[in-house]
C-alpha cells in the first residue's frame, strides 16, 4: 500500500506539472526602490487569479503567466506603495520588467513594532490565501495548513489538533490578537470536537514555530500559533456552503474610518462523514459559533478593540451496529457488536477580551488585554453493546470465502459515563514594544486567575462469556471505575523580558534575541525562570542561505488536566515540566527550471525531566500524575517550497524523529512516548488548467509512521504495541465562476466579486487509518486489538461566494 501511495503520488505530480507548462508567457524582472536598491520579499501576484511569486535578495523575480487576454501584475510590499502592471502577453512571449516601489509612512497598530531588519528566528509566516484552497474533511482552514508543515504530525483528520516533535496535544499555544485560546477539555473522540476557535475567514497573518521560540512566546514546550485578525479598511464579505456545513462573514468601517469590525458565523455538521464509520447508527453532530472583532480609534496615537466568541458544541450519537474485519491473511478475523442506548455531549464556551493599544510614536507600542474565557462542558453516555469474535474461512476456493467458520468469543459491555466541568480563566496583561536604531525590546507581563469544577462517574462493565471481568465467584466487579469530584481555584504571575540587536560583522547581517520568562503559581508555590538566546545569520555569499541557532528552557507549567491522578484526584504536588531545547537550522534560496524554491532544515534535540507520564486514546490524554519521567526528542525536519508548477506555491515536508521516556522506579528504562513517530511526511500541490487558471486543483497527502500503544488501564511501559501507519490524500477540484475582472452583469450577481465551485475528495485511496483499539476478549481468554477505523472515501461540494 505505501508502495501504491508513493507510486500514485510521484505519477500525479510528474504529469500534472509536466502538463501545465504550455500556452503561458513569462515574465521576469528586477524590483528595486527609490534610490536603486534591490528589494526582496516583495509579493507579485496576479490580481484575480491564485498566481503569484516573490523577488530575491537581488530584487530578481519569475513568473508564468496566462498568454493571450489582459492581466493585472500586483507588485507589494509592507512600507511601499503598491504597484499595478497592466500586461497582454503573446503566447510563450518574454517579458522583461523593471519596477520602482517608493517607500511609504507607516503607523505603528499593534505591539510588533514594525521594523527592516531581519528577524525571522525560528517562526515561520504562512500566507493565509491558502485556506481557501486546502481541502481538508474536518476543520478547514488554518490547522489543516499547519499539519502540512515540517516536525508536524497528525493521525485524525477528524481533530483539528496535531502534536510537534515528539509533544502532545496540550503542549501547544495558540494566540489569536495576542489572547491565549483554550480548547475544551472533556473531548475524548475526534467526531465530538467540532469546529476549532480560528475563523478563517477573518484571519489577517498566520505564523508558526515549532520550537526554540523567543521568551515572548509563553510557556509550552512543543510549539506557538500566532494568529492575527484582520483590522478592516473596506466593506467585505463572504459565504460558503458545503455538505459538511456553512460559514459567512461580513467586515465594514464606519464612522469616517474611526470604528472598524469584522464577523463572522459558522456551522457544521459532520455527520456526512461519520457516516463511513464502521461503528453505523444516528449520528447528530451540531456545531455552531459566532466570532466578532471591533476597533475603535480615538486617535492616531490610541485605539479599542473588542475579541468576543460564543460557540456551542453539540454531539448526540445512537449507535445500532458495527461489523470490523480486520487480522492477517493467515488469520482474518471479524468482530460484530449489537448496540442498545445513546451518548449526549454539550460543550459551550465563552471568551471575550478587550484590548487598548496606546501608540504616542513610531518606536514605542504600549498594550492592555483584560480578557475571560468560560467553558461548560457535559459528556453523558450509557451503551450496551453485545459482541461476537469470529475468524473468517480465507480459501478463496471455498464458496464459504469470507464467511465466519469459527466462533473465538462472545462477550458485553456497559459503557457509562456521567461527566460535568466548569471552568473560568480570567486575566490581565500589558505588553509592550520599543524600537531604537539597534535594538528592539519587547517586554510584557500578565495576572490570570483560574477556576475549575468537576464532576466525573465513568465506568465500564464487561464479561466474555458469561464471565464479569475481573472474574469474581463473589461478586460482580466492574472492569473499570472513575469516580471523583475536584475544585481547584490559583493565581499565575508571569512575564518576559526580550531583546533583537544587530551585531556588527565583516559581511552579511548578524542578530541576536535574547530573553527570560518568569512564572510563579500560587497552587504549588513554585516561581520559574526561563532563559532563551537565538541568532540568525545572513551571509554576503552568491548562494543565498542563512543560519539560525536557538536554544533556552521552556518550563511548562501545569493546568487542570496534568493535576489529575490517573483515579481522578488532585495532585498537589505536581511541578513544571522541564525541556532544554536547542535547534540548529538553514534556510537556502535556490532556482530551479527557471523558478524559485526554498530548502529550510532544522536540527533539534530537547532534553526533557519532571514529565508527566499520559496515556492517549483517540484524542483522549489521561495523564498519570502519581509519575514522573525524564525524557528526550530529538530529530530532523526539512521543507522545500516553491513553484513547482509556474506562478502557485506547493511544498513538500519531510521529518525523521525520535522520542522516549523513562519512568522513575518503575525498572523498565526508556520506553518509547505514546507520539514516538520515526517518520512524517506531507504534501500540498497545486496546479491549474494550462491557459486558464480559473480551473485548479489541490492536493494535499499524508503518510506517519506506526504510533506505540497499549491495551486499555495497562502501565505505560506495556505501551509497545504499534498501531498501522496513517496513510491519506485529500484532493479538490476547483471552477471560478465569477471573478472581479469578469464580472456578471445581472442585476444580482453584479455585487458578487468573486464566486467559485470545489470538488473535494476525501481519502482518495479509500485506506483504513486505525485510530486507536477496542479489546476483546476470546474464550481462551486472549486479548484481540480490533481497530477502531477513521472515515473512508468521501464526495464534497462546496460553493464560495466573496461580495
Amino acid at each position: 500500500m505505501i508502495k501504491k501511495l508513493y507510486i500514485f503520488v510521484f505519477l500525479l505530480v510528474t504529469v500534472i506539472a509536466g502538463f501545465s507548462q504550455s500556452n503561458n508567457a513569462t515574465l521576469r524582472g528586477v524590483v528595486r526602490d527609490q534610490d536603486g536598491q534591490p528589494l526582496d520579499m516583495v509579493n507579485i501576484g496576479l490580481k484575480d487569479y491564485p498566481l503569484g511569486t516573490s523577488s530575491n535578495r537581488e530584487g530578481k523575480f519569475l513568473l508564468r503567466i496566462p498568454a493571450e487576454r489582459e492581466i493585472v501584475v500586483v507588485f507589494s510590499s509592507l512600507g511601499y506603495a503598491i504597484f499595478l502592471d497592466t500586461i497582454n502577453a503573446r503566447s510563450e512571449e518574454n517579458i522583461v520588467r523593471e519596477i520602482v516601489l517608493p517607500a511609504t509612512d507607516l503607523k505603528l497598530a499593534e505591539v510588533v513594532v514594525t521594523e527592516q531588519r531581519r528577524n525571522g528566528g525560528n517562526v515561520t509566516r504562512i500566507d493565509p490565501r491558502f485556506m481557501e484552497v486546502m481541502p481538508d474533511a474536518a476543520t478547514g482552514g488554518v490547522e489543516a495548513l499547519i499539519k502540512t508543515l515540517p516536525g508536524v504530525s497528525t493521525n485524525n483528520e477528524l481533530s483539528s489538533q496535531y502534536t510537534v516533535r515528539g509533544g502532545n496535544f496540550d503542549e501547544n499555544m495558540v494566540y489569536v490578537n495576542d489572547i491565549e485560546i483554550y480548547r475544551p477539555f472533556l473531548i475524548r473522540a475526534g467526531q465530538q470536537e467540532g469546529l476549532s476557535f480560528i475563523n478563517s475567514d477573518m484571519v489577517s497573518t498566520i505564523d508558526f514555530s515549532a520550537g526554540g521560540f523567543d521568551a515572548r512566546y509563553g510557556d509550552k514546550m512543543s510549539s506557538v500559533l500566532d494568529i492575527k485578525y484582520r483590522r478592516p479598511s473596506v466593506f467585505r464579505g463572504s459565504a460558503s456552503m458545503s455538505l459538511l456545513g456553512a460559514t459567512a462573514h461580513f467586515e465594514d468601517v464606519a464612522l469616517k474610518g474611526r470604528l472598524a469590525h469584522i464577523s463572522g458565523i459558522r456551522y457544521k455538521t459532520n455527520s456526512y462523514m461519520l457516516g463511513g464509520l464502521d461503528e453505523k447508527g444516528e449520528y447528530d453532530p451540531k456545531f455552531i459559533d459566532f466570532q466578532t472583532y471591533i476597533t475603535y480609534r480615538f486617535s492616531e496615537n490610541f485605539d479599542l478593540s473588542f475579541l468576543g466568541n460564543m460557540a456551542q458544541n453539540q454531539y448526540r450519537f445512537v449507535p445500532q451496529t458495527r461489523q470490523t474485519t480486520f487480522g492477517t491473511w493467515q488469520t482474518p478475523l471479524n468482530t460484530t457488536i449489537y448496540f442498545e442506548g445513546q451518548e449526549i455531549d454539550d460543550f459551550k464556551t465563552y471568551l471575550g477580551a478587550l484590548s487598548a493599544n496606546y501608540h504616542p510614536n513610531l518606536n514605542l507600542n504600549l498594550k492592555f488585554i483584560l480578557s475571560a474565557f468560560n467553558t461548560s462542558e457535559k459528556e453523558t453516555y450509557d451503551i450496551l453493546g453485545q459482541y461476537y469474535l469470529n475468524q473468517l474461512e480465507r480459501n478463496m476456493a471455498s464458496e464459504e470465502f469470507g464467511d465466519s467458520v469459527l466462533n473465538l468469543g462472545v462477550g458485553t459491555f456497559l459503557n457509562h459515563a456521567r461527566n460535568y466541568l466548569d471552568a473560568n480563566v480570567y486575566s490581565f496583561s500589558h505588553k509592550g514594544a520599543y524600537n531604537s536604531d539597534n535594538h528592539l525590546l519587547n517586554w510584557g507581563i500578565k495576572f490570570q486567575h483560574e477556576q475549575f469544577e468537576d464532576k466525573i462517574n465513568e465506568w465500564i462493565y464487561r464479561d466474555s462469556t458469561g464471565y464479569s471481568l475481573p472474574y469474581s465467584d463473589k461478586k460482580v466487579l466492574l472492569y473499570f471505575t472513575l469516580n471523583t469530584r475536584n475544585k481547584v481555584s490559583s493565581n499565575r504571575i508571569t512575564g518576559h523580558f526580550q531583546d533583537t540587536w544587530s551585531v556588527p560583522v565583516n559581511s552579511g547581517d548578524l542578530y541576536f534575541t535574547g530573553g527570560i520568562r518568569f512564572n510563579y503559581w500560587d497552587f504549588n508555590d513554585e516561581f520559574l525562570l526561563s532563559p532563551r538566546i537565538s541568532m540568525s545569520y545572513y551571509p554576503e555569499w552568491e548562494s543565498k542561505i542563512s543560519f539560525s541557532l536557538s536554544g533556552g528552557m521552556y518550563h511548562q507549567s501545569p493546568f487542570f488536566k496534568e493535576l489529575k491522578n490517573r483515579d481522578g484526584s488532585i495532585n498537589f504536588d505536581t511541578k513544571a515540566q522541564r525541556s532544554y531545547q536547542i535547534v540548529a537550522g538553514s534556510d537556502y534560496v535556490f532556482t530551479a527550471w527557471d523558478r524559485p524554491f526554498r530548502f529550510t532544515t532544522e536540527a533539534y534535540y530537547k532534553h526533557m525531566n519532571r514529565l508527566i507520564p499520559y496515556q492517549v486514546e483517540n484524542v483522549q490524554i489521561r495523564y498519570l500524575g502519581e509519575q514522573e519521567a525524564v525524557g528526550y526528542a530529538t530529530g530532523i525536519d526539512m521543507k522545500v517550497n516553491g513553484e513547482f508548477v509556474s506562478g502557485v506555491q506547493s511544498w513538500a515536508s519531510l521529518s525523521f524523529m525520535k522520542t522516549e521516556e523513562n519512568i522513575l522506579n518503575d525498572g523498565h528504562g526508556f520506553i518509547p512516548r505514546p507520539t514516538d513517530q520515526w517518520m512524517n511526511f506531507s504534501l500540498f500541490f497545486q496546479d491549474y488548467l494550462p491557459g486558464n487558471p480559473s480551473w485548479k486543483m489541490q492536493l494535499s497527502g499524508f503518510y506517519g509512521a506506526r504510533l506505540p500503544t497499549g491495551p486499555p488501564n495497562s502501565e505505560r511501559y506495556q505501551d509497545v504495541f504499534r498501531m498501522p501507519p496513517y496513510r491519506r490524500i485529500d484532493l479538490g477540484f476547483s471552477k471560478v465562476i465569477i471573478s472581479s475582472s469578469n464580472p456578471m452583469q445581472n442585476s444580482f450577481f453584479r455585487y458578487i466579486n468573486d464566486m467559485w465551485v470545489s470538488l473535494e475528495v476525501f481519502n482518495l485511496l479509500n485506506i483504513n487509518n486505525t485510530i486507536s483499539y477496542f479489546w476483546v476478549s476470546s474464550i481462551q481468554g486472549d486479548q484481540f486489538a480490533v481497530p477502531n477505523y477513521l472515515t473512508d472515501r468521501k464526495l464534497n461540494l462546496k460553493l464560495t461566494v466573496k461580495f
